[in-house]
């Protein structure tokens, strides 16, 4: 069996714990309007035109987006980082896109992870079937999982699907035994009004365990703008500012107090 992943980031230090390896699996359920990584959106290995310029020069090649990959590959990586890993109790996380759309390869590469003495992590939407979510829950250490929105229309609108499957693997999370960090992405004009965060507090904070170690609270960046011209998508983001340095200060101050640490960024 094998995975098809689009990229590999190696030395991750926001990705979990310690110095992680990221392997970052292509396919995505969401269509988010501020997608960063729109090259993991599709399931399948796409072919991409690359333009680059030298002075006024245009040089134009063709670049393929994703790339299968054994189990055995997966280890062999890890093993070779092995040492940072150990020395600063990071590990293996799975990220993507959406990691469950592969669910299958993942509960294999996160089985064989975990028997090889490596700290496991999965970066999730939270859009998948319980199902799926039953299969890695025995193999996975931490789960990174992204609060949107908790206005089902609303999170349609800007994401392509509801939240009422969020919800529910996030309850059914936090009632394992898999540590979580939740990921709350700053998106003005989505979620970012004081009302709705503020309900948001309310429901972590409500539903908090001694599991949910930390809250990222991540700001809108525009780092992901020029992938959007390369794979000639609409940027429905564009004239979007992100928040201020300020306002996430601010926002820090609001969700901390509860009893979970609070970090901007990952």
């Amino acid at each position: 069996m094998k995975g098809l992943i689009f990229n590999v980031k190696r030395y991750a230090i926001h990705d979990g714990p310690g110095i992680r390896v990221t392997f970052f699996m292509k396919g995505c359920p969401l269509s988010c309007r501020w997608c960063h990584n729109p090259e993991g959106i599709s399931p399948f290995v796409e072919k991409v035109r690359q333009i680059n310029r030298v002075g006024e020069k245009k040089f134009t090649k063709m670049e393929t987006v994703g790339r299968l990959y054994e189990v055995k590959d997966i280890l062999a990586i890890l093993e070779k980082e092995r040492v940072f890993i150990d020395k600063s109790r990071g590990g293996v996380t799975f990220s993507g896109g959406e990691p469950l759309i592969q669910s299958d390869f993942l509960q294999m590469a996160l089985k064989e992870c975990k028997v090889n003495g490596f700290h496991t992590a999965v970066d999730t939407s939270g859009h998948f079937s319980s199902e799926k979510l039953i299969m890695i829950i025995p193999y996975t250490d931490l789960f990174l999982f992204d609060l949107k929105h908790l206005d089902s229309k609303i999170h349609k609108e800007f994401t392509g699907v509801s939240n009422s499957i969020i919800l529910k693997n996030y309850m059914q999370i936090i009632k394992s035994e898999c540590e979580m960090i939740v990921r709350i992405p700053v998106i003005p004009g989505f979620n970012d009004s004081d009302e709705h965060l503020s309900r948001l507090r309310k429901f972590i904070f409500d539903n908090k365990t001694e599991k949910i170690k930390l809250i990222n609270l991540l700001p809108y960046h525009k780092i992901g703008d020029s992938k959007y011209k390369k794979f000639s998508i609409p940027n429905k983001m564009e004239g979007v500012m992100p928040p201020s340095v300020q306002r996430m200060k601010e926002l820090k101050e609001f969700f901390s107090g509860g009893g979970i640490r609070v970090k901007i960024g990952g």
